[in-house]
C-alpha cells in the first residue's frame, strides 16, 4: 500500500482509517464476496494520508481550522458563506507533486491506456463514514462518467472540498464529530453502464417498520443518482428472505413507479458529462427490472448482510451492455437497526379535506404551518415546527430540515434523500406526491399523516391525533391465542411487531379495492370492453403480461405480504365478501352488478362463488392463494369461506375449492367457515362436515340474530354482541367445534370493543380471539389478569 494510493482489491474493513468506510467496504466485498457472485467494479482510492498531506500543503489546514471556529453553525447564512470560502480554497490549492503523479500513474494502470474512451466514477469516502451509529451518506460528492486524467484529478479535488459542504459541517457539529479527525478518501471506480440499464438502492430490511425478513429494492432506468436524489419515483420490490433461501418464488410485492426521468451519458467524448432525459411513456408503464433480476439482487443483498452481520443499505447498478448486476456501495443501515423494544402508535382522530397524497415515510403524524419553498436559497423561511413543502430535497437542505414538523415533496421514492433524512430525524414525510407545491398554499395549516400505511395524506387544518408508546419486552402469558384482523398489506410488517399468534382475519376486499381497483369480470372480458373502458384500465395493468395475470399477481402480492409478515403463525384469509354495491364501485363494476334493494342480504359470499356468472372470478382468487401457498411456500395461509347460508352451499363450495387445488388437507391446508348466520350455529354439526372449524363473525351474527341493520343510525344503539340471543348462538357454535375437535375462533368487532365479551368467550373455551391491531396489547394485558 502506497502512502497515497491503494487498489480497492487490497483494502478491507480494517482499513476504514486509511480509505474511509465506503472504499473499505468496496474492497471488503471484492476480497471476500467474489465467490458469492457479488460483482464490484474495481479501481483505486486515495488515502487519508494523502488528504492530510494535501491540507498541510501551503498552510491550508490552519486556515480551514480558524474559519470553522469563527461562526455558529446554526447561523445558516454564515454557514453557507464559510463553507463556500473553504471549498474554494481547496479547489485553488494544487496537489503536492508526488500525490499528483501517483494519481496519474494509478489512472493510467486502471484505464490500460484507453484514457479518453474509459470513464470512471469518482466518489467520496470519509474515515468516520458509514459507522454503525452514524450516517454520512450523501453528504459528500459523487461524480459520474469522468474521463481523462486531468478531469479525474479535478474531481478528486472536488471530492476533498465536499468534506466542507454546508450539510457535512452541520452534521459533524450536531453529532459530535471533530472536523479535524475526519479525513476523506476519493474512490476512483470503473463506471457501470447503467445509463443504458437500470440502477437503484436496496435495504436488507423494511425501511419503515424494521421487519428483517425482507429485502426492499428500488429500481429505475439510468444512472442511480436520480433514485438517490429523489428526482424520480422508482419501482419498488419486496423479496421474502425465507422463500429465497428455500428456492421458492420470493418476490412478495411490486409497486410500479412513474420513472419519468433518467440520467444518461451526454455523449461528449471528453470530460465528465451526464444529462437528464424523459423516459418514454411505454417504458414508464413497465417494471425497470425483471423478477429474476429482483431475486438475484436480493440474493446478493443477503450475502452482503451475512458477511457484515448487520442490516445493510446497498446501491446497485445493471450494466445495459453486458447485462450484469453490480454492487457499487454497501454501508450499514443506521435507523431501523437501532430501534428498540418500545414501539409508537399514532392515530388520527380528526377528519379534514385531503390536499395531496404520496408515499408515506415512517408511521408518525405531524402538523404545522405549511412552508412552500421552491429553492434552496429560500430555505431560511422554514421556522421550527413548520411543514416543509417542496419539489425535492438534496443534501444542501439538511441544515434546516431538522426544524420541520413534517416534510412533503413532489418527487422521490422511499429511498430518496428526503426519506432518508426524515427517518434519521424521526419526522413524518410524504414523498412523490406530484402536486404538493401546487395544492398546498404557503402559510396554510396542515396535518401530515403517515399512520395509515404506504399512502400518506396531507389534510387541511390542524387535526387531532394521538401518540402512544407500547413496551414489548415482556408480555405475560394468556390462556387464549390473541390474533389480529389485518386487511391492509401496507401495515402488515408494522403490525407484526405487536405480540400475536397470527392473523385471524385477512380480508381480500381491501386488496381488491386498493391494489387492483378493477372488477374481476372486466379483466376477464377486457378484449370485449368498450374502447373508453379499455383506455381507463390499460395504464393500470400495463406492467403485467395480461389482465388476468394482473388480478392474480396483485391479489397474491397482498396476501403474501401479510402471510410473510406473520409467518410461521397462521394467517386465515377470508375469500372475497364484497356486496353487489361495493363491487359496483370498482372500475367496470356497473356493467356486471345487480341493483339490489338490500345488498347486505343479497349476492355475496359463498353464493357468488358457485354462481355461473362469478365462478371464473372466484377461480382467479383460488389461483392467487394457490400460488402463495405452493409457489412461494407460505403454507401458513389458511382459507376461510364467508356467508354460507345452507349446508348444500357449504358442500358446493368445498367441492369447488378442491377442484381449484385448495382442498382440505392438501399440503396441510385448513379450510374454515365464517360462522355469521344463525343457521351456521343452529346446524353447526352439519356445516362442520365440510370445514375444519369456525371463525365467528360477530358483526353479521348479531345483525341477523337481532334483525337490525348495523349501518342504520336509527337502530344502531341496539346493536350489541353481548345480547343473550347472540351469546347463545356463539356458545352453541363453540361447543360444536370443541366436541368435534375442530378449530374455533372469533374475528368480529365485539372482543375489540368489549373486554367483558372477550372474557366470556375465553370462559366458553374459544381457541383464538382476533382483534383489531390497536386493541391487541390492552386486551392481551387485561386477559392475562383473569
Amino acid at each position: 500500500m502506497s502512502d497515497y494510493i491503494v487498489s480497492l482489491k487490497d483494502v478491507g474493513m480494517d482499513d476504514v482509517d486509511k480509505v474511509g468506510g465506503k472504499n473499505a467496504s468496496l474492497g471488503e466485498m471484492i476480497r471476500h464476496l467474489d465467490a458469492a457472485d457479488v460483482r464490484v467494479p474495481g479501481g483505486f482510492a486515495t488515502t487519508a494520508d494523502a488528504f492530510r498531506e494535501f491540507l498541510a500543503h501551503e498552510g491550508l489546514d490552519g486556515r480551514i481550522r480558524a474559519r470553522l471556529e469563527s461562526f455558529d453553525v446554526d447561523d445558516v447564512a454564515e454557514l453557507a458563506r464559510a463553507g463556500k470560502e473553504i471549498r474554494q480554497w481547496i479547489v485553488d490549492t494544487p496537489f503536492p507533486p508526488r500525490l499528483q503523479q501517483e494519481i496519474e500513474d494509478a489512472f493510467a494502470t486502471m484505464s490500460n491506456g484507453a484514457d479518453g474512451d474509459f470513464s470512471v466514477a469518482v466518489r467520496s469516502s470519509a474515515t468516520a463514514e458509514d459507522l454503525p451509529t452514524a450516517s454520512f451518506a450523501g453528504q459528500q460528492e459523487t461524480f459520474l462518467n469522468v474521463s481523462g486524467v486531468e478531469h479525474v484529478v479535478r474531481r478528486i479535488k472536488d471530492v476533498y472540498a465536499s468534506l466542507f459542504n454546508d450539510r457535512a459541517i452541520s452534521y459533524r457539529v450536531h453529532h459530535g464529530f471533530d472536523h479535524h479527525k475526519v479525513a476523506l478518501s476519493a474512490g476512483v471506480q470503473r463506471m457501470v453502464r447503467s445509463d443504458v440499464g437500470a440502477s437503484g438502492v436496496m435495504f436488507t430490511l423494511d425501511t419503515e417498520s424494521g421487519f428483517r425478513d425482507v429485502v426492499f429494492i428500488t429500481a429505475s432506468y439510468g444512472l442511480g443518482e436520480m433514485v438517490v436524489q429523489g428526482a424520480v419515483n422508482p419501482d419498488e420490490f419486496y423479496v421474502y428472505k425465507p422463500a429465497l433461501a428455500a428456492g421458492k418464488r420470493a418476490v412478495l410485492r411490486r409497486n410500479l413507479g412513474s420513472k419519468h426521468l433518467q440520467m444518461v451519458y451526454a455523449g461528449d467524448e471528453d470530460g465528465e458529462h451526464v444529462v437528464t432525459r424523459e423516459v418514454e411513456e411505454a417504458r414508464r408503464g413497465q417494471f425497470s427490472i425483471s423478477d429474476a433480476e429482483v431475486e438475484t439482487l436480493a440474493r446478493l443483498a443477503v450475502s452482503i448482510e451475512a458477511h457484515y452481520g448487520r442490516p445493510m443499505d446497498i446501491e446497485w447498478a445493471k450494466d445495459g451492455n453486458d447485462g450484469e448486476l453490480y454492487i457499487v456501495q454497501a454501508r450499514p443501515e443506521t435507523v431501523q437497526s437501532r430501534a428498540g423494544q418500545i414501539i409508537e402508535r399514532w392515530d388520527l382522530k380528526g377528519q379534514g379535506e385531503v390536499l395531496t397524497e404520496g408515499r408515506s415515510i415512517g408511521q408518525k403524524i405531524g402538523a404545522g404551518t405549511a412552508r412552500v419553498i421552491t429553492s434552496v436559497e429560500d430555505m431560511e423561511k422554514l421556522e421550527r415546527g413548520d411543514v416543509l413543502v417542496t419539489d425535492m430535497t438534496d443534501p444542501d437542505w439538511e441544515p434546516v430540515m431538522k426544524r420541520a414538523a413534517a416534510i412533503v415533496t413532489n418527487r422521490g421514492g422511499r429511498t430518496c434523500h428526503a426519506a432518508i433524512i426524515a427517518r434519521e430525524l424521526g419526522v413524518p414525510a410524504i414523498v412523490g406526491c406530484g402536486d404538493a407545491t401546487a395544492n398546498i398554499a404557503d402559510g396554510r395549516e396542515v396535518t401530515v399523516s403517515c399512520a395509515g400505511g404506504d399512502t400518506g395524506y396531507v389534510y387541511d387544518g390542524l387535526l387531532e391525533f394521538e401518540r402512544r408508546e407500547i413496551e414489548l419486552a415482556a408480555m405475560p402469558e394468556v390462556p387464549v391465542k390473541i390474533m389480529m384482523n389485518v386487511g391492509n398489506p401496507d401495515r402488515a410488517f408494522a403490525f407484526a411487531a405487536l405480540p400475536h399468534r397470527g392473523v385471524g382475519l385477512a380480508r381480500l376486499e381491501f386488496i381488491i379495492n386498493r391494489m387492483i381497483g378493477i372488477h374481476p369480470r372486466a379483466l376477464l372480458e377486457y378484449d370485449s370492453l368498450p374502447v373508453e373502458l379499455q383506455a381507463t384500465i390499460a395504464p393500470l395493468i400495463s406492467a403485467y403480461p395480461s389482465p388476468r395475470e394482473f388480478f392474480v399477481s396483485r391479489l397474491a402480492e397482498g396476501v403474501a405480504t401479510i402471510a410473510a409478515a406473520f409467518a410461521p403463525e397462521p394467517v386465515i384469509v377470508r375469500l372475497s365478501d364484497f356486496k353487489s354495491n361495493e363491487y359496483a364501485n370498482l372500475i367496470g363494476g356497473p356493467r356486471y352488478e345487480p341493483d339490489e334493494e338490500n345488498p347486505m342480504l343479497g349476492f355475496r359470499g359463498a353464493s357468488r362463488y358457485v354462481a355461473d356468472s362469478f365462478r371464473p372470478c372466484f377461480e382467479m382468487e383460488c389461483e392467487a392463494l394457490r400460488y402463495v401457498r405452493e409457489d412461494m411456500g407460505l403454507t401458513n395461509v389458511q382459507v376461510m369461506v364467508p356467508f354460507v347460508r345452507t349446508v348444500d352451499e357449504a358442500a358446493a363450495v368445498a367441492t369447488l375449492l378442491e377442484a381449484n387445488g385448495l382442498g382440505r388437507g392438501v399440503n396441510g391446508l385448513r379450510v374454515v367457515m365464517m360462522c355469521e348466520l344463525p343457521s351456521n350455529a343452529l346446524l353447526a354439526e352439519a356445516f362442520l362436515e365440510y370445514f375444519d372449524g369456525f371463525s365467528i363473525g360477530s358483526n353479521d351474527l348479531t345483525q341477523l340474530t337481532l334483525g337490525l341493520d348495523r349501518d342504520s343510525g336509527l337502530v344502531a344503539d341496539r346493536f350489541d354482541e353481548r345480547n343473550e340471543a347472540v351469546k347463545a348462538l356463539m356458545e352453541r357454535a363453540i361447543g360444536a367445534c370443541r366436541k368435534a375437535g375442530k378449530y374455533v375462533g372469533i374475528c368480529g368487532q365485539g372482543p375489540s370493543d368489549h373486554e367483558d365479551l372477550a372474557e366470556w368467550l375465553m370462559a366458553q373455551g374459544i381457541e383464538s380471539i382476533s382483534l383489531n391491531p390497536d386493541t391487541v396489547v390492552e386486551t392481551w394485558l387485561d386477559l392475562a389478569k383473569q
